[in-house]
């Protein structure tokens, strides 16, 4: 049984997700051989939804993975529109490079090599919608910086923030997350809450998903 989501539940959402395409399910599949860490295909599906009705134009991802829920995030966006990938992996970036190319995607994705703390620091924003999904560790100091960057109105979307439910306490008997990244989690989720500039709520799905709106200026 899942932790979060029965098992059972998770298959009948799965059974009703009609957004996904072949393509898509090649590269789910290939990141579930490699054992990589990509989003689950409903968590993309909701991208997709999401990214959808602010109508983005610009979007921001940290942690691009082999470029999975890049897909699901660019193919949102209108011709003109761009989405910008952080990846500190280069191999991985090499990979996600190529399936956005294979999803015809090439003209509308960028991808950025190197570390995400550093390389924020150069982004111009504003973005209509922010997707983080990078190292833990790093998500609350990465967080006021992501704020600066997003348009009034604009979504700011961090995965795992359940961490597997590790993050509430007594939860589980066994934990098998390294500490510091479930303590990061618990001190990003808490401060998230009370982010003067956002309005937040979690979704328990998958791994968990916290979905925030930029309060307007």
């Amino acid at each position: 049984m899942g932790q979060i989501v029965p098992d059972a539940v998770e298959r009948y959402l799965a059974s009703l997700n009609t957004l996904s395409d072949p393509m898509l399910q090649e590269i789910e599949r290939d990141g579930t051989r490699k054992n990589l860490p990509i989003v689950d295909a409903e968590v993309g599906g909701l991208l997709r939804v999401l990214a959808t009705a602010v109508s983005a134009k610009r979007i921001l991802e940290i942690g691009t993975a082999i470029g999975y829920s890049g897909v699901w995030l660019a193919g949102a966006l209108p011709a003109t529109g761009m989405l910008l990938t952080i990846e500190a992996d280069a191999s991985r970036a090499k990979l996600a490079r190529a399936n956005f190319a294979r999803a015809g995607l090439t003209d509308r994705t960028t991808v950025i090599v190197g570390d995400a703390a550093r390389t924020l620091a150069k982004v111009a924003g504003p973005f209509d919608l922010i997707f983080q999904d990078g190292d833990k560790v790093q998500y609350l100091s990465m967080l006021d910086r992501l704020v600066d960057l997003l348009r009034p109105g604009g979504l700011l979307v961090t995965d795992n923030v359940l961490w597997d439910g590790e993050v509430v306490p007594g939860f589980k008997e066994t934990l098998k997350r390294r500490p510091s990244d479930t303590h990061a989690i618990a001190e990003y989720n808490r401060r998230l809450s009370q982010h003067p500039a956002l309005m937040s709520v979690i979704v328990p799905m998958r791994d968990g998903l916290a979905i925030s709106v930029r309060r307007s200026l």
